[in-house]
Formats: C-alpha cells, sequence, structure tokens
C-alpha cells in the first residue's frame, strides 16, 4: 500500500487530502511519490528541490495563486530525474515536445494521447 508523505507548505488541500484540477496533476504527484519509494530521491531531497522551483517561479514573476503549483512539480520532478541521471535532458525535452504536438493534434474534449503527436 502506498503511503503519501506529509503534505508540503502551499500543496492545495481539501479535508481528503490533495487537490487536483487536472488527471496531469494527480500523475505528477503520483510519479514523485512513486520514484521516491523506490529511492530514486528522498522525500527531503524532494521537498528542497520543489522549493527551490517554487522560488525560482516567484522570482521570475509568478503572482503563486496555487493555480500552477503542480507545474513546480513537474519542473522539481524533471530536475531530479535528469540530475540523479534517470532521464536526460534531451529525452525529457523530446518527450516534452511529444505532448505538446499531440495537444495541439487532438480534438477538444477527447483525451490526449502520444500517438496523436506524429
Amino acid at each position: 500500500m502506498t503511503m503519501i508523505p506529509a503534505p508540503l507548505p502551499l500543496q492545495p488541500l481539501d479535508s481528503d487530502g490533495p487537490v487536483f484540477r487536472e488527471p496531469w496533476e494527480a500523475q505528477v504527484f503520483a510519479l514523485a511519490v512513486t520514484l521516491s519509494e523506490a529511492g530514486l530521491f528522498t522525500w527531503d531531497e524532494w521537498a528542497e528541490t520543489l522549493g527551490a522551483e517554487i522560488k525560482a517561479a516567484q522570482a521570475a514573476g509568478d503572482p503563486d495563486l496555487g493555480d500552477t503549483y503542480y507545474t513546480h512539480w513537474q519542473r522539481a520532478l524533471e530536475r531530479l530525474v535528469a540530475e540523479k541521471g534517470a532521464v536526460d535532458d534531451a529525452a525529457i525535452g523530446e518527450r516534452s515536445d511529444q505532448w505538446r504536438r499531440a495537444y495541439l493534434n487532438t480534438p477538444h474534449g477527447q483525451p490526449i494521447e502520444l500517438k496523436a503527436a506524429d
């Protein structure tokens, strides 16, 4: 059984736990928990990296209204997997571009699938 770590500061919560506006937010959350449990990084490393991403975004003008919170999770996760050598920056960039092309080629209201990138 997966144990969800204690909430981090600023993490959107309700009485049931983390709140997600979009499916990808839940997926990036679950991926971070899973990779930490698998030993790729510690939860302390995760919290430090996420905090650094949030501070960098705020310094760049992010108004920190909560709507970009899981974007910071995504960036922190990309940074950690690259730093740990699990995936390199080029592979992350390539996959990000594939997803971008997929959503641009997917009709509104349809699930986005990578095969739509082509």
